[in-house]
């Protein structure tokens, strides 16, 4: 199920950027930013939305394989982002 969910949030992030970083990284400085690329243009929100799908997931495996957490994503503004979706109790 969860790959199914990514795919999702990846169309989502394709037709409407905004909704699939909303999805991922929530309300705050990142949803921000890609309304104002996706408002300047189409094309850049995009770019914006898949660079945070990427590090959300590329963070969320590695922390499941148990590699050491890397240092914080240039242009990632949120920590659930930065964190591949780890809570405080460290779980997934």
């Amino acid at each position: 199920m969860e790959g199914a969910a990514g795919i999702l949030v990846a169309i989502l992030s394709f037709f409407v950027p905004p909704l699939g970083v909303a999805l991922i990284a929530g309300c705050g400085a990142d949803l921000l930013i890609n309304i104002l690329l996706t408002i300047w243009l189409w094309f850049p929100g995009v770019i914006h939305a898949f660079y945070l799908l990427w590090v959300y997931y590329d963070r969320r495996e590695k922390y499941r394989a148990g590699i050491p957490p890397a240092p914080r994503a240039p242009f990632v503004y949120s920590d659930k982002v930065q964190a591949g979706g780890l809570t405080r109790h460290g779980r997934i």
